[in-house]
């Protein structure tokens, strides 16, 4: 096993940060340049719509409560669904991992990401809603697989394929087994602090009960949940975050120094924090920003693919929204905590002033640590935030992954894959080799990104098209999708070759 995990660092090295061995191939990783490539690319073509629409796309989600239009369910919990894949350990044991491997300036990265990342996620879950499938049996179906299907037409049907098998590869590794292995972490030394040794079974078997008892209902019950507990946990964290902050105010000028000089290497220049470079930096920092927003990754798309909406401009402005929330809000409150708690922590024998410093602490660990310095109880706040972060981000990727394996083989498939999601989760909780894990998570995470990301760089002429048309006459036509910029919708009547089920369109 360590083997394995060993050449999955060796690839993922390779893929995020160009590096093979000790040998550096390209000055930065293939997929850093397709994440932030593509989302400047949209950011551009887009007008910068995420900065001008940002506030009125919270509006758009209040209003998204209740739905209007065919779907499953509510815009809002459409939403809550794609923050439980996108909220989970990578607020928490990722933004740690980031700070670890690239230092604070990764935390930098980390924002320019989810910057770009919200006109690709604007891109991607609006595509989502445009190409959607209404099945036989009343439910609804989208994502990725979809739009290339019935965006790009027959002959890109492999590439749909491709990306279902990334999307369940990544599934497994990290909306299902690291999310299980970090909540094991907490759980265990939160139990520890207390004299109770808790074994990691133990932990399993609750996890995987849970997991199953909201899963078997599929996306309603799903979005039910998570419509519930995602906004009740994230404003919990946010709120014990800032207490720990208002009680640091000193440091947080020099925090936000460190991740300004660390992200352009004057830290280095300086003196300061050695042995962390700007590759390094940017490499932590994309890797671990995408894990946490998704943006482009193609599974929040398949979430908002099922809201009650007839307008994909408006689902898409909401879905920029949980990019901002998981890494400009909630990343950053974890960031700052651990940048600014000062402690005598554990390290090759002696002790540091930072967890993020310290060699004995990875992971969770360093946000647990941390939070522990910081205010009483913090131990416990960590590990309630972890669980319910996890077992969120469990269930959401449940319903990626389920979406994507009856895409392959048949909806027969919904069922009997909630049962092997079950194993997923009990069997993450038993994983030793955490390092290993998170670079394999970044491999599967890059399988199904790339897919994607040609995708929409091949839609996106259309995606333009129909912002444009709905910012000039607020409405769309139904069953018009635009192959160019310029393309006006034809009159009623007329044939209509951007629409795929049009006889005249290419794929017909």
């Amino acid at each position: 096993m360590d083997a394995f995990f060993d050449t999955a660092t060796m690839v993922s090295d390779f893929l995020w940060g160009g590096t093979w061995g000790d040998n550096r191939i390209l000055p930065v990783g293939i997929i850093t340049i397709a994440l932030l490539g593509t989302g400047l690319i949209f950011m551009v073509i887009l007008g910068f719509r995420p900065l001008l629409r940002l506030f009125p796309a919270f509006g758009e989600l209040w209003s998204g409560r209740k739905g209007q239009g065919e779907g499953e369910i509510s815009p809002w919990n459409a939403l809550s669904t794609a923050l439980s894949g996108q909220v989970g350990t990578g607020n928490l044991a990722g933004v740690a991992t980031a700070i670890t491997l690239g230092g604070p300036g990764a935390i930098f990265w980390m924002w320019v990401t989810a910057l770009f990342g919200m006109a690709a996620a604007y891109a991607e879950s609006s595509l989502a809603v445009r190409f959607r499938e209404k099945h036989p049996d009343g439910h609804f179906h989208g994502g990725p697989m979809y739009y290339i299907k019935n965006g790009l037409g027959k002959s890109w049907a492999w590439l749909a394929i491709l990306f279902c098998l990334g999307t369940i590869l990544s599934a497994v590794a990290t909306g299902g087994a690291i999310q299980a292995n970090s909540v094991t972490q907490s759980a265990v030394e939160a139990g520890a602090s207390m004299g109770i040794n808790i074994p990691n079974w133990a932990v399993g078997v609750v996890l995987a009960a849970l997991v199953f008892i909201v899963i078997i209902g599929g996306i309603k019950s799903i979005g039910n949940v998570a419509g519930k507990i995602i906004p009740f946990m994230a404003a919990a964290y946010i709120l014990a975050a800032l207490y720990v902050l208002v009680t640091h105010l000193d440091h947080i000028p020099m925090a936000f120094m460190q991740i300004i000089g660390g992200a352009f290497g004057w830290e280095q220049a300086g003196g300061g924090l050695a042995g962390y470079g700007v590759l390094a930096a940017v490499r932590a920092g994309v890797a671990r920003g995408l894990f946490s927003n998704e943006a482009g990754q193609g599974s929040a798309p398949i979430a908002h693919a099922a809201a009650q909406t007839k307008n994909p401009v408006k689902q898409g402005e909401i879905a920029m929204l949980g990019v901002f929330i998981d890494t400009m809000v909630i990343c950053t409150m974890t960031a700052l905590v651990i940048l600014v708690v000062e402690g005598a922590y554990p390290s090759a024998g002696g002790t540091v002033a930072y967890a993020w410093q310290s060699a004995d602490l990875e992971a969770s660990a360093i946000t647990t640590a941390a939070y522990s310095e910081g205010m009483i109880g913090g131990a416990w706040v960590v590990l309630a935030a972890q669980a319910l972060f996890a077992f969120t981000t469990i269930i959401g990727w449940s319903y990626y992954a389920e979406q994507c394996a009856t895409y392959v083989v048949g909806d027969w498939a919904a069922k009997p894959f909630r049962y092997l999601w079950v194993l997923v989760a009990f069997g993450g909780t038993l994983i030793t080799n955490v390092a290993g894990l998170w670079r394999f998570g970044d491999i599967a995470n890059a399988s199904m990104l790339l897919p994607n990301v040609v995708a929409l760089l091949m839609l996106s002429g259309v995606v333009v098209a129909y912002t444009r048309r709905f910012d000039k006459t607020g409405e769309l036509p139904p069953n018009w999708a635009g192959d160019d910029w310029g393309t006006e919708p034809p009159a009623p009547g007329e044939p209509d070759p951007s629409d795929p089920a049009d006889p005249s369109h290419p794929a017909s």
